[in-house]
C-alpha cells in the first residue's frame, strides 16, 4: 500500500523550519490518503472489494502482480553465505597524487590541490582518502579559518565528516552547515544532525526559503603566506560514506580562484548574506543554470556539434526541445540516462542524431556530466543537477567547469567507457521501449573503470 507522503512545507507565521518539517513527518506517518494498492494476483475478489471500500480507492488504483510484493525480502537471499555466487567486493583505491612516499608521513591535501585540481570518481576512488580526508585535514589544520558545507542526505551514524566538523568548531574555527531538512525520507535524520551540530557551536542554516539546497559543496578558507586562499570540493553525490561505496559519483577538489570565489558567494546566498544571481565560472540554479545550459546546447546546433550528457533523469520539456532542435540541425547527441527519460531518440526528422542508453550494474550510476563540443574548445561541467523542472527551477544546484586538460581527458575516458559498454547498457528505442543488453556483451564499463582506477592508484589495505 502506497500512501501520499508528498506534503508541501509552508511556514506559518513565526513557525520555524524544524517545526514545519516535524509536522510533515507526523502527517506522513498517519496519511489517510492511499494512492496505490499492489496485491498478489491470487487475492480473492471478496477481499479486494473489502480493501477498496475501506481504503476508498477504485480499480484504477489497484495493481495485480505475480512478483514479490516486498522486494526487501530478497536481502535474506543476498545475505546467504555463498561467496562463490557473488562478485568479489570492490576495494576503493587512492590516487597516486593523494598517496605520499612512505617516508613523507600523511598526505598534505592542501599542497596537492595547490599543485593542480584533483578529480575523484567514487566508488573506484576512495571517499575516505579524498573527500573525507579533505574535510578532516581542514578541521585540524591550524591555518584553516573556516569550513562551510552543504548536507543533503546524511548517514544516521556519526561519520568522519560529522566528527571533523564538530572538532573544527571546538577548536574555534568558523563552521557553517547548510542542512536540507526537506531531503525526502531523510528529514528525521537531518533534523537530529542539525540539532547536534548546533549544540556543538556550528552555525546551522536551512538555505533559501522555497528552494531545496541540493548542491554538494564544501569550502575551506585557509590563511597562507601570500594571503587567504579558498579550497573547494564540488560533487555529484552526497557526503555520505555509505552511498559513496555503491553510488558512482564524481568530485572536483580545486583552488581555482574563480570557482572558489563563486562557491563562497553561493554560501553567502544560502546563509542570507547575499542575493547574488551572477557568477564567474559556475552555473547556479535557479538563477542561471537553465539559461546557461540552453545556450550551450544551442551553440552545438550544427552538423559539427557534439553533446554528451550523463544524467539520472531527463524530463524537462524545454531541455528536450532544445536537444531535438540540436539533432535536427545535425548535431550528434549521446545521452546516458539512468532513470526517467522523456526524450525519444532515433525518431526520423526529430531525433535521428540522438542515442540514449542506461547503464545498470553493480554500482548505481549517479554522477552528472555535461560535455559540449569537442577538442580544446569543449565545455565540461559536473555537478548535482539533473534536467528536471525541480532541479532547474526549484532547487539550489551548482555545475562547475572542469578546466585542467588532464582531468578533461579523464572525463573523456569515463564517457568513452560508458559509450563502449555492451554488457550493462540498455538502449532506448524511439517507441519508448528499452532493449536489454546482449548476453554476449564483451565490454563492462564498470569493470573497465575499476581497472583504470587500479592503474593510477595503489590499493588501500582493508582493515
Amino acid at each position: 500500500m502506497t500512501r501520499n507522503t508528498d506534503y508541501e512545507i509552508a511556514l506559518d507565521g513565526d513557525e520555524d523550519m524544524v517545526a514545519a518539517v516535524e509536522s510533515v513527518l507526523w502527517r506522513r506517518r498517519r496519511s489517510p490518503l492511499v494512492v496505490r494498492l499492489e496485491i498478489d494476483s491470487s487475492m480473492s475478489e471478496e477481499t479486494l472489494s473489502l480493501l477498496m471500500r475501506e481504503l476508498r480507492i477504485d480499480a484504477n488504483d489497484v495493481d495485480r502482480t505475480k512478483c514479490l510484493l516486498a522486494l526487501g525480502g530478497l536481502w535474506s537471499i543476498a545475505g546467504l553465505d555463498r561467496p562463490e555466487l557473488k562478485e568479489e567486493p570492490w576495494k576503493p583505491v587512492t590516487q597516486n597524487r593523494l598517496v605520499p612516499p612512505e617516508e613523507a608521513g600523511s598526505p598534505g591535501l592542501f599542497a596537492v590541490i595547490r599543485e593542480g585540481d584533483v578529480l575523484v570518481q567514487h566508488p573506484y576512488d576512495s571517499f575516505d582518502t579524498s573527500v573525507e580526508a579533505f574535510i578532516e585535514e581542514a578541521a585540524v589544520d591550524p591555518d584553516v579559518l573556516a569550513i562551510k558545507q552543504t548536507l543533503y542526505r546524511t548517514s544516521a551514524d556519526e561519520t568522519g565528516i560529522m566528527k571533523a566538523l564538530i572538532r573544527a568548531a571546538s577548536e574555534g574555527k568558523q563552521v557553517v552547515c547548510i542542512v536540507e531538512l526537506k531531503a525526502r525520507f531523510d528529514e528525521e535524520a537531518n533534523i537530529t544532525w542539525a540539532q547536534r551540530l548546533e549544540d556543538a557551536g556550528i552555525h546551522v542554516a536551512y538555505g533559501v526559503v522555497g528552494l531545496k539546497t541540493h548542491a554538494k559543496l564544501c569550502l575551506a578558507v585557509r590563511r597562507e603566506a601570500d594571503g587567504i586562499r579558498r579550497y573547494a570540493h564540488i560533487g555529484t553525490g552526497n557526503y555520505n560514506p555509505e552511498t559513496a561505496a555503491i553510488y558512482e559519483d564524481i568530485g572536483l577538489l580545486t583552488t581555482d580562484p574563480e570557482i572558489t570565489d563563486d562557491i563562497s558567494d553561493v554560501f553567502n546566498l544560502l546563509t542570507g548574506y547575499s542575493r547574488q544571481h551572477d557568477f564567474r565560472a559556475v552555473l547556479v540554479a535557479p538563477a542561471g543554470l537553465r539559461a546557461g545550459l540552453l545556450e550551450l546546447i544551442r551553440a552545438q546546433s550544427s552538423p559539427e556539434g557534439q553533446i554528451t550528457l550523463k544524467l539520472n533523469s531527463l524530463i524537462d520539456p524545454e531541455m528536450i526541445e532544445a536537444l531535438y532542435a540540436a539533432s535536427q540541425s545535425g548535431a550528434k547527441v549521446d545521452l546516458t540516462v539512468r532513470s526517467m527519460c522523456a526524450l525519444r531518440p532515433g525518431v526520423p526528422g526529430l531525433s535521428d542524431g540522438i542515442r540514449v542508453r542506461s547503464i545498470v550494474g553493480r554500482f548505481l550510476e549517479h554522477s552528472r556530466i555535461f560535455r559540449f563540443g569537442k577538442g580544446q574548445d569543449a565545455t565540461y561541467l559536473i555537478g548535482s543537477a539533473d534536467l528536471m523542472q525541480r532541479n532547474l527551477d526549484r532547487r539550489v544546484e551548482v555545475l562547475a567547469p572542469i578546466r585542467d586538460p588532464s582531468l578533461r581527458a579523464r572525463i573523456d575516458e569515463i564517457l568513452a567507457a560508458l559509450a563502449a559498454d555492451d554488457s550493462l547498457a540498455w538502449v532506448l528505442s524511439g517507441d519508448g521501449t528499452w532493449v536489454a543488453p546482449s548476453a554476449a556483451g564483451s565490454v563492462n564499463a564498470q569493470t573497465e573503470l575499476e581497472q583504470v582506477a587500479l592503474v593510477r592508484a595503489r590499493r588501500i589495505v582493508a582493515v
